[in-house]
């Protein structure tokens, strides 16, 4: 299907291909998939959800097996009301994951993701590395920020995940549904370089998405469970092994929370991997730069390195 079809489609509908998957705990995942080939995990960030990939699934599925999910919490997904550390932190997420790919029946899959998704395609990687393809990470938070993340510059930055840990913010954020359009609309400018690639009517998507009851409660309680990049481990953490499957990285020029010169270690943790930094790039590679996206999933594909810049 063309995939001008899909510009203007609302994420409820039925085009976009929903299904239903038993994850882990009895909690059910809801992803969108489209097309057949090589597999395709695509894991969005925050606040977000599958709709995060809106630009790049009709593309993709022409020639491959486009998988998008939402994170537990996220979007359609079950929201468990269980305690943050119990059931929000990176490791649930990645077993919810590996639930997702043996309910559809697939040894491995490309794993793409970012903020969020980037974590989460860490732990799948380290925990079960054969099911793991390869990775395209976009600006990942991984352990080469080091220390770089509790400077004054970068906490300005990171305020947003100390104000969810405070107990009444999904209810001042989710108050109403003019709340949640406040509170997203700063993260959709500030965090956006190609400030067009975020149309009115995906605002109002997206806002509709998390206007809905326990929405904001539930998206947040990944920083209540201490998994965001602003805080440090309650007890030291061993160091993490290097991730040795074929890593691709775009980084956005313009990345405000995650600058790309925090791109320098890239080498210590993911040693068999390429970076392209995109001009003019914000935060949100899968919107603001579907086409290099696209392109790097490619090269993540046939086993090529990334084009460059």
């Amino acid at each position: 299907m063309d995939a001008d079809f899909f510009v203007d489609r609302s994420p409820d509908d039925p085009a976009w291909g929903h299904g239903t998957a038993p994850a882990t705990g009895g909690v059910r995942l809801h992803y969108v998939r489209q097309g057949q080939g090589i597999p395709i995990l695509l894991l969005h960030g925050w606040p977000g959800f599958w709709y995060d990939w809106r630009r790049v699934i009709p593309a993709l599925a022409r020639e491959a097996d486009a998988i998008a999910p939402d994170l537990r919490g996220f979007g359609v997904s079950d929201k468990p009301d269980l305690a943050p550390r119990e059931g929000y932190t990176p490791d649930v997420h990645a077993a919810d994951l590996l639930a997702l790919l043996d309910h559809l029946q697939l040894p491995s899959a490309v794993v793409v993701g970012y903020d969020v998704g980037s974590r989460v395609a860490q732990v799948l990687a380290r925990r079960a590395p054969e099911r793991v393809r390869a990775l395209v990470l976009f600006a990942p938070s991984y352990p080469g920020f080091g220390a770089r993340r509790f400077e004054p510059a970068a906490q300005a930055e990171f305020w947003y995940q100390h104000f969810h840990n405070i107990p009444q913010a999904d209810r001042l954020i989710g108050h109403d549904r003019e709340t949640v359009r406040l509170y997203l609309e700063y993260f959709y400018d500030h965090w956006v370089g190609r400030k067009d690639s975020v149309r009115p009517r995906e605002l109002e998507h997206i806002v509709d998405v998390y206007a809905r009851p326990g929405a904001v409660r539930a998206s947040i309680a990944w920083y209540r469970a201490r998994a965001g990049a602003a805080f440090a481990p309650p007890t030291p953490q061993p160091p993490e092994p290097p991730i040795p499957h074929p890593t691709t990285v775009l980084w956005g020029e313009l990345d405000p929370i995650f600058p790309p010169s925090w791109a320098d270690r890239l080498g210590e943790y993911f040693p068999r991997h390429t970076l392209r930094v995109l001009p003019g790039v914000g935060h949100f590679v899968p919107f603001e730069a579907p086409e290099a996206v696209l392109e790097a999933i490619r090269a993540a594909c046939s086993g090529a390195p990334a084009p460059s810049a």
